[in-house]
């Protein structure tokens, strides 16, 4: 399917007020769009249904997915206009938002210090005008902007409009095989990943690292963790640890439902620091910090066992895949306003206005293709 034609199925479900997503994986040049054939909004109940998934931060909200069986699937190669860069954005901000999240941040840390829990991630939302930009036109902005992430619009009428450009990984798996990753600490990029890391940063990266590793055991035949990496998302830097390995057979609801949400978007212990954000976050997270992809996908693969035979070499498996991605640098779109979320690790080195300072930085994601 042509690039234009795609953008033009994806309008008229728009307009039709009919749910649909439209998304790219990272580094990949396709497009897919998932347009459902009705306005019915469809939970999740055990991870075996087949669809787009869009999870909450909490789990106790409902889970949407865009049934295969029930949806139109369009795919399409996409070709940049240009090649666009992240230019960074200045923007007023509100003193009292400032003065309200540094609180926060402070109370965070102070409860830490009390050991109450070892980490909690701290979030905000900003209100921006749209400028008259339809969410198709900030949907190839991000697709050009952010090559290297998970980039979605997401519209259910029902339930709202969102989209983002998402580095991080919950889960991609193929059969029994599976990959995540632990992704945490943050700076500004300056022309270079070849950056030193202070005990706070990677502090919170191995507390991540560790609470994923620990938590996948019970359900892994195998487990194996890469060296930590310094990873570039837009212009940002974070550590990145990636890990494999091999699922027990049904395992993949206990997985998912005890992986998220990892550290890295509520904290350490799970139960202490969720209680805390939902008690003194004051507002209402939604599917910020959720997770989003495919779901139980069928992908065919050709594979030769005998190369000597050619008639009878070519065979082909047909596998379950799963590829999650957690729902961070991302948008709300109501009416002609934007809701950027943004939020950061605190552990007991933290410093409120180093803290403040990330959450601005990693606003810049949503608001360079809305001010650009």
């Amino acid at each position: 399917m042509l690039q234009t034609a795609f953008f033009s199925h994806i309008e008229t479900q728009y307009l039709s007020q009919l749910p649909f997503v439209a998304y790219r994986k990272p580094n990949e040049k396709i497009i897919n769009a998932i347009l459902q054939n009705n306005d019915t909004v469809y939970e999740v109940t055990d991870f075996k249904e087949r669809g787009f998934v869009f999870a909450p931060f909490n789990l106790q909200d409902r889970i949407v997915i865009f049934p295969l069986e029930t949806s139109q699937c369009l795919s399409a190669e996409f070709k940049p206009a240009s090649n666009l860069d992240a230019k960074p954005i200045e923007f007023e901000l509100d003193k009292n938002t400032r003065d309200a999240h540094l609180k926060l941040i402070q109370k965070g840390i102070n409860d830490i210090k009390a050991e109450r829990f070892k980490k909690v991630v701290l979030s905000r939302v900003e209100k921006i005008s749209l400028d008259d930009k339809s969410p198709i036109e900030l949907f190839e902005s991000l697709l050009q902007t952010y090559p290297s992430a998970f980039v979605y619009l997401w519209y259910h009428p029902g339930i709202g409009l969102w989209l983002g450009a998402t580095p991080e990984i919950l889960l991609s798996v193929e059969g029994q095989r599976f990959n995540t990753m632990a992704l945490a600490g943050t700076q500004p990029y300056a022309n270079s990943k070849h950056v030193s890391w202070d005990a706070k940063n990677i502090e919170e990266q191995r507390l991540v690292t560790h609470y994923i590793t620990e938590t996948l055991k019970p359900y892994t035949d195998r487990i194996d963790t890469g060296e930590v990496q310094t990873a570039k998302a837009g212009q940002l830097l974070h550590l990145k640890t990636k890990i494999s390995g091999v699922f027990q057979p049904g395992a993949l609801k206990d997985v998912i439902t005890h992986l998220h949400p990892t550290p890295a978007v509520c904290g350490m212990p799970l139960k202490a620091s969720q209680a805390f954000i939902l008690a003194h976050e004051n507002y209402n997270r939604e599917y910020y910090t959720g997770f989003l992809g495919e779901l139980n996908f069928k992908t065919a693969k050709t594979r030769n066992t005998n190369r000597r035979n050619v008639e009878n070499s070519a065979y082909q498996t047909v596998k379950l895949t799963t590829h999650l991605y957690v729902n961070l640098r991302c948008m709300q779109l109501k009416q002609q306003d934007a809701f950027i979320y943004t939020g950061g690790g605190i552990t007991k080195d933290s410093n409120a206005i180093e803290e403040w300072e990330e959450t601005v930085n990693k606003a810049q994601t949503m608001l360079s293709v809305l001010k650009n």
